[in-house]
């Protein structure tokens, strides 16, 4: 009976991130993977009907320089469609082709001289990782004065189809299909769902999104090496590319909470230089219903501007 009793608290109190189109004035609720319920503080913190919000001092490396900025990561649970992959309107009506995803959307906001940067990633990774083990999207977009740039992946079977649209010439409208293997745009989901998951030793990785764009470089899946390095309660997922290094720090004990990363490669013209980041504060919201002109005091909570 309180078993029982713990499904039913959990299914009625879980939220979704943002209202539908179709339907601005209510919050429909996903189906809640019977396989976490059991574990009480995962159900307690990711089925809470909030998201968690954390925002981090950001020192972001361009044009061969360290820019100050502010970077955000939200991470909150939704239900999904299996066929559309994208986020259901109506959960619950649609049967075998919902699933829960944990959806990252992470931000990146910082200035260039006169002109500023504004950078988002999301990335829908499935709650039951042992049905479902890879990610079936992931989206970035770029915006900046000299243009903007758009990218998407979709799982298909053993390949992601890449639709990436940029102002660039060279680079323009693309559609190919890059090989399945880990993303590194699922790895910051993987270490809050479980950590222990992610692979050891010599690995095959598709390189993030913000780092191909910014860099220019061809997506494709690589090789590279993966290590996790544990101390006290912190921990460090190092991620080793030939020309690049992305060490990714959190914390050991539930919900794994992710405290900044560092970011080493060769930037334009061979130069090394270094992104990081530091965790500033984080919150619990359910911040797809604060948004009046009196809530806009709750950014002071996460010392945004």
């Amino acid at each position: 009976m309180k078993k029982l009793l713990l499904i039913i608290v959990i299914v009625s109190s879980l939220a979704i991130s943002c209202s539908s189109p179709s339907d601005r004035d209510s919050q429909t609720t996903p189906q809640v993977p019977a396989v976490q319920v059991s574990n009480g503080s995962f159900g307690d913190y990711w089925y809470a009907g909030k998201a968690e919000l954390s925002s981090y001092a950001l020192h972001q490396a361009r044009y061969g320089q360290i820019h100050e900025g502010t970077a955000v990561l939200i991470f909150v649970t939704e239900p999904f469609s299996k066929s559309k992959q994208v986020k259901l309107d109506h959960a619950g009506q649609v049967g075998a082709d919902e699933q829960t995803v944990l959806k990252l959307n992470f931000t990146k906001k910082f200035n260039t001289g006169i002109y500023p940067y504004s950078m988002m990633l999301s990335s829908f990774t499935p709650i039951e990782r042992e049905q479902y083990p890879n990610t079936p999207k992931v989206t970035m977009s770029s915006q900046e004065w000299c243009g903007q740039v758009y990218s998407q992946m979709n799982l298909r079977k053993n390949s992601y189809d890449l639709h990436s649209y940029s102002y660039f010439e060279q680079e323009g409208d693309i559609n190919i299909k890059v090989k399945k293997a880990l993303l590194e745009d699922e790895v910051w989901n993987r270490i809050r769902l479980d950590y222990k998951s992610l692979p050891i030793g010599e690995i095959e990785i598709v390189p993030g999104l913000f780092y191909t764009r910014l860099l220019h470089k061809n997506l494709e899946a690589v090789k590279a090496t993966a290590s996790l390095s544990l101390y006290d309660n912190r921990a460090a997922y190092i991620i080793k590319y030939p020309s690049r290094e992305l060490s990714i720090f959190f914390e050991v004990e539930f919900p794994h909470k992710i405290l900044g990363w560092k970011e080493i490669y060769d930037g334009l013209g061979g130069k090394q230089v270094t992104t990081s980041a530091e965790l500033d504060k984080t919150i619990l919201l359910d911040y797809w219903n604060r948004n009046k002109n009196e809530d806009s005091h709750l950014r002071d909570s996460l010392n945004l501007q």
